[in-house]
Parts: C-alpha cells; structure tokens; sequence
C-alpha cells in the first residue's frame, strides 16, 4: 500500500502533469521558447512518473476482477487458475509500487549517480594534512576494488599530505556506497615527528556531493568570473609557460572553484564547471535536509559536515562510526581501502531508519 505522504506527492504531480500538458498547447507558451523548452523538459520529467501510476492502477483493476471471480466461481479448476493468476498478480502489484514508491522519492534514484569528493585537512596542521593524503589514497583504493572510475580535479599539496583534494568517481552504485562518507573524520595516532610518543587528535573533512547535470543546474554565464593563471605543481610543471590553470567564482553565492590539473585551459574550466555544478545542487540539498531533520530523526545522522562522523584510532587498530556505534578492529585494512563492512553497516542502518524517506 502506498503510503499516504506518498499519495500527496503523487496527486500533486498528476495535477501537474496535467497543468503542463495544457500548457505545452497553449500558443502564447509554444512561441515563447525559453518557456516551452523548460515546460516540455518538466513535462518529460513527470512521464515516467504518470507511465508508473498507470501501470499500479492497471494491475489493481486486474486484481480486483480476479478476487471479485474468487468469490462467486465454485468449480474447483477456475478456482485454482484464480487463485494463481491472484498470486502472480499481487507480485506484480508488488512491483509496481516500489516502482512508483522509488519515483516518488527522486533521492532513492541518486544511488547510481556519479560523484565528487572533497577531503579539506582539518585541525592538526601537519598531521592533519598526511590524514587528508591518506583518507585521499584510502577512498582511491576502494574506488578501485569497486571498479569505479576515479579522476582528479583539483589538489592542493602540503609537505607530505594534501591540504585539499577534489576529484569524481563515476561507476555503478558510486553514489549509493560513498553518499554516507561526508562529514569529519578524526584519527588518533602517534605522529611521525612526534618524539615522546604521545597521541595527537588531527582531523579532515570530507564532502559528497552527487554530480549535476547542466539540465539539473542552470548556470548563468553572467553570474560567473573567471580567471586563468599559471599552473604550479606536479600538474603544471611542464606546462608553467603559459596560463591553462582556471578559477571560477559564481558570484551569487561566492563559490570558487579552481582546476589546474589539465595541461588545456578549456579542460580545467570543464572540470571547474562539473565542481560548481555539484556545489550549488548539495547547497540546495543541504537546505532541505536541515528543513526535514526537524520534522523526523534519523538513526545515520543527517550527513552534515560539520558532524564527527568517525574515528580512526591507530593504537587501538580500530575505526568506529558514531553515527551508529559501528567498530572494526582491522584498521590497516580500512585505510588500504577495505570499506565494505562499513558502508554495508551504514547503508543496513540507513535502511532500518528511512534515512532518505
């Protein structure tokens, strides 16, 4: 049975959908084009949506026949061909409302999304950038027994670690397995350059965000300033003779974003534009979670960065997520990319809680 937050999220959609198809008639808005295309491309939005209401509806019709069969035949062999067409139906039915159910709640959809990461060094100076350096080579490593895709955008280098890394990973079940990965993550170890052997708490920040289409986030080329400069670095020693390194300021927000990786100018401004497109829409969906947060608890938490997430404790060998009380004892492992039992922990728990209902 759908449930009832559903159903007023489905009225309200079929309403509109009927709105829009009225609308895409009229004349004034076909020669109107800005206006057309973004009806039509909302329009287009909803078809899988109506497409999976009526397929729900059909089968409910189906069954309702068979059980109102059910009732009134009394030969024993149409009985038994009702009674099986009734069960086949009911999976069908089944089916279709996790269908519909999915469709209705667009953050279920965001699980085959590609991604992009950002790992900023936290408190700690020093030992708090080899962390960032690590959780960096931690997350390549898994993304690598994932299969994924994994391409660098930005980084910005410490001494030995890295004071911020940005890069995407693109793959099946990218965003489902890493979405749950933001907030602070904290290690407790004994620094190299640490003499007296005592324990330093240093901590980095990670950030998810699911990477924007341009049809998901409309830029305007006017709210933009851009700025080129030479590379410097590992990606722009040999290319420091001419000014490829891009920084991109959206002005309406202040959101900055540089790239300096590619040797081609036009690559890092792409590779601007992919970060800030992802930016806008987490800014977007950051403000919605914290409006839901006050109506629901969630056991996971609600993802936000400035929570303490999970701590890495190297005299203990051991890593625990405070979101749900979650410990493995087989730190080594963790930081060569063995995230599995983790995220299966959390993704379990987001489950159980309805995180993304």
């Amino acid at each position: 049975m759908v449930k009832e937050s559903d159903l007023k999220k489905l009225t309200a959609a079929l309403a509109r959908h009927r709105e829009l198809q009225e609308k895409l008639a009229d004349p004034a808005v076909i020669s109107d084009q800005d206006l057309y295309q973004k009806s039509a491309k909302e329009f287009a939005d909803l078809v899988p949506l109506v497409e999976a209401h009526q397929a729900y509806e059909e089968v409910g019709r189906q069954l309702a026949d068979v059980r109102l069969m059910l009732e009134k035949e009394k030969d024993p062999d149409l009985r038994e061909m009702a009674e099986g067409e009734l069960r086949e139906l009911e999976g069908q039915l089944a089916s279709a409302e996790v269908r519909l159910t999915d469709l209705l709640n667009p953050k279920k959809q965001e699980k085959d999304l590609d991604v992009i990461m950002e790992i900023r060094a936290g408190t700690g100076g020093l030992e708090a950038s080899l962390f960032a350096g690590d959780l960096y080579r931690m997350y390549t490593k898994y993304a690598a027994s994932q299969g994924w895709r994994l391409d660098p955008i930005s980084i910005s280098e410490a001494d030995k670690g890295v004071k911020e890394v940005v890069f995407s990973v693109s793959g099946k079940g990218a965003w489902k397995k890493l979405h749950l990965e933001s907030g602070i993550h904290r290690v407790q170890r004994v620094p190299e350059t640490e003499a007296s052997g005592r324990i330093h708490t240093s901590a980095a920040t990670v950030a998810v965000m699911s990477e924007a289409e341009e049809v998901d986030i409309q830029i305007d080329p006017k709210d933009l300033k851009i700025d080129v400069f030479r590379s410097s670095g590992p990606g722009g020693q040999s290319v420091n003779t001419a000014d490829s390194a891009v920084r991109v300021t959206h002005l309406p927000t202040n959101t900055v974003v540089v790239s300096q990786d590619e040797r081609s100018q036009l690559k890092n401004k792409a590779k601007c534009m992919r970060v800030l497109r992802a930016r806008i829409l987490d800014k977007i969906k950051q403000d919605q979670t914290q409006k839901e947060a006050a109506s629901r608890k969630a056991q996971v938490g609600s993802g936000d960065r400035s929570e303490k997430i999970r701590t890495y404790n190297f005299p203990d060998n051991r890593v625990t997520d405070h979101r749900i009380g979650f410990t493995i004892h087989q730190l080594p492992k963790v930081m060569e990319g063995w995230l599995d039992e983790i995220v299966s922990a959390l993704l379990k728990a987001e489950e159980e809680s309805e995180f993304d209902s």
